[in-house]
């Protein structure tokens, strides 16, 4: 279905990003009662009954601020419009006009686009009186809602489904993308390297640290590929994260770890890899996430100071449980290794949906135990079956005669035979070690 785009825009602290998620019926965008919580254009989707639309979050436009970010800012909630079928535009009721809802005013209709207007914060009935006013924007009747409590949402939408009536079905199935989230430490590049693998300035970026806010989804095709890139706010060290906005731009980026398929953990090539870097690899790790350490910025180590494999070599070094995940080099700044990029990941999402058949794991594991046996307990480990159970990450049943005694470095050694074995690079593999049933239990199963 071809869906027609609202892009919602207005004023610092409207409720912009409250009817946003409204819209959307989740809580995608950062919601705080502070002006300039966002910065970056986010998209969701919008269904009303069986109407769908793609709705475009924007930060607070404020067209005479001349300070680099509001201008970042600003540059974003332009390139929405231009993008956009039809412009939202919400303003305050309680406040009513202002000059700067005015001056928005005048940069619409000089866009060309249709325009809705949201009154919102319309929170009763006796509010409405207010809505004269809003008349002299010259955008028709104003819509009363109140993002915070729903009221007057249904309606809007109803408004919303008058412009565009019936979108055009697809000739062909859509697709499915490939959901790639990006993290790390704040100022390691991550906006640049978002913008350099779509080609244009996608999200906001500024030398400030915690620029990003929201984990601002972006839809691509490249090379024919479709790719759904997730970029997030800096993770810092807990101990630092002292503001109640970072704390929830910080568990919007963890939370973005558990819906994509690859993480990329971009890692600064001047500073090396930190600590930090190696918190926030652990985080992509135990999320059971495919993943792919970016090292950027090398463009800034002088040429000759140090080889690539001296750096791959940290890499393993110091994410030790990460051994599994390719590195990859690039300068954002400059979109060197991109195109490398672009097909790492496709091949470690492709392994990390592979299903290998039962009898080739059976017999690869049974093969490691020969190699390497070990007693449990005084009984030798044996292994009855071994299956594949489930994709994202890889994860493998084994029926073995005492699975409580096997000891954590003799699963990684399985692990690591079952890598040799099958490849599966980038992905974590799981392993679920279960009782090997008896011979009597499965004769009873065979008569029932």
């Amino acid at each position: 279905m071809i869906r027609p785009i609202v892009a919602i825009v207005g004023r610092p602290n409207v409720g912009k990003s409250t009817l946003f998620n409204r819209l959307v019926g989740r809580r995608q965008a950062l919601v705080r009662d502070t002006p300039g919580v966002t910065r970056d254009r986010l998209y969701g989707r919008v269904s009303f009954e069986r109407w769908q639309a793609t709705v475009i979050d924007t930060g607070g436009f404020d067209p005479s601020s001349e300070e680099p970010l509001i201008e970042g800012v600003r540059r974003q909630v332009l390139t929405a419009v231009d993008e956009a079928d039809l412009v939202l535009f919400v303003v305050d009721a309680r406040e009513g006009a202002t000059a700067l809802d005015l001056e928005i005013t005048r940069i619409l209709r000089r866009g060309g686009r249709a325009v809705v207007l949201a009154a919102n914060k319309v929170d009763v009935g006796a509010q409405e009186s207010a809505l004269a006013e809003l008349y002299r924007l010259g955008f028709g009747d104003p819509a009363p809602v109140s993002a915070e409590h729903g009221r007057g949402v249904a309606e809007l939408l109803e408004v919303l489904r008058a412009r565009f009536p019936t979108p055009a079905s697809p000739a062909s199935k859509p697709q499915v993308p490939v959901h790639v989230a990006v993290v790390g430490r704040p100022n390691v590049g991550k906006s640049s390297l978002v913008n350099a693998m779509i080609g244009a300035e996608r999200v906001l970026v500024h030398e400030a640290p915690g620029t990003t806010r929201d984990a601002v989804d972006t839809t691509l095709v490249y090379e024919g590929r479709t790719y759904v890139l997730v970029d997030t706010a800096g993770i810092r060290r807990k101990g630092r994260v002292q503001e109640p906005l970072e704390k929830l731009a910080v568990v919007m980026a963890l939370k973005s770890l558990e819906r994509c398929h690859v993480a990329l953990v971009v890692v600064d090539a001047s500073e090396g890899v930190t600590a930090q870097d190696a918190h926030i690899a652990g985080y992509a790790n135990e999320a059971g996430r495919a993943a792919v350490v970016v090292v950027n910025k090398w463009d800034l180590v002088p040429r000759g100071l140090v080889r690539k494999a001296e750096v791959v070599e940290q890499v393993r070094d110091r994410l030790p449980f990460l051994d599994y995940a390719p590195v990859c080099f690039t300068s954002a700044t400059r979109a060197e290794g991109i195109p490398e990029l672009f097909d790492t990941i496709d091949q470690v999402a492709a392994e990390a949906r592979r299903r290998i058949p039962g009898n080739a794991v059976t017999e690869a594991l049974r093969a490691a135990i020969a190699r390497r046996p070990v007693s449990l307990r005084g009984d030798a480990l044996t292994i009855q079956s071994a299956s594949q159970v489930a994709i994202q990450p890889p994860t493998f049943a084994l029926r073995v005669n005492r699975p409580r005694d096997v000891h954590f470095s003799y699963e990684r050694y399985l692990v690591k035979s079952l890598r040799h074995a099958f490849g599966l690079a980038g992905s974590p593999i799981r392993l679920s070690l279960r009782k090997a049933t008896s011979s009597r239990t499965r004769a009873n199963r065979v008569r029932r």
